[in-house]
């Protein structure tokens, strides 16, 4: 409360109290009378100013309502878009992406080829960029490839599946892949081998890895 007001009530109740006290005495003389009516006229002058004091007071708590109505939509709009910021600040970055056509001999040894019917694998290797933002533990990521139709290679015992892209599409991909990410530290050389039932066809293979939802690399290699 105003502590102006405090002070008119003080003020106002002693006027009160006087022009009760001088009234209630029938013996009180005109002069005491005339303060009386004098009272009563500062009373009814200062009834006023309180009252309007409290209109006025009204009136700025409306503002200052308003005001923090206001304050508090900017404040949940600044917590959302630092969320936001967050959130788009701790997607990962691939980097150093390559796709290499690996063919399998009886003995077990591998050897890189680029001739179609003698791929049995294709494996994806990446780095992860380190993220200053983004917090230490599990991280997936989701490696999406494509064939030379533009058809992405979907096997669901492969760990094919459906995700969710930052807009909101749902879209095949290929491959998930769980890795363990130190905060502000890259994560080197992340292999994974993708092989298929059948042959590979000629042509070229596109391969997007993407993390929470957005695209964060891409890469290719042909095949003849």
């Amino acid at each position: 409360l105003d502590s102006a007001l405090q002070n008119d009530q003080a003020a106002m109740a002693k006027l009160k109290t006087d022009i009760r006290r001088i009234l209630s005495n029938k013996n009180a003389s005109d002069a005491e009378l005339r303060k009386a009516r004098e009272m009563i006229t500062q009373l009814t002058d200062k009834s006023k100013q309180y009252e309007a004091r409290i209109a006025e007071l009204e009136q700025e708590n409306a503002v200052l309502t308003g005001e923090n109505k206001v304050l508090t939509i900017e404040r949940d709009s600044t917590v959302e878009r630092n969320i936001a910021l967050k959130k788009a600040g701790s997607v990962l970055a691939a980097a150093n992406i390559r796709m290499d056509p690996i063919h399998k001999r009886r003995n077990g040894k591998e050897k890189e080829t680029s001739k179609a019917k003698k791929v049995d694998v294709l494996r994806i290797t990446f780095d992860i960029v380190e993220n200053r933002i983004a917090e230490s533990g599990t991280k997936q990521v989701y490696l999406r490839i494509t064939g030379p139709d533009g058809a992405v290679l979907y096997t669901p015992s492969n760990a094919s599946g459906v995700m969710t892209t930052a807009n909101g599409d749902q879209v095949k991909y290929s491959v998930l892949k769980n890795i363990m990410l130190t905060q502000n530290m890259p994560v080197k050389d992340v292999v994974v081998d993708w092989q298929q039932d059948g042959n590979y066809g000629k042509g070229k293979y596109n391969i997007e890895i993407f993390n929470e939802g957005y695209k964060v690399g891409s890469g290719s290699v042909d095949l003849r």
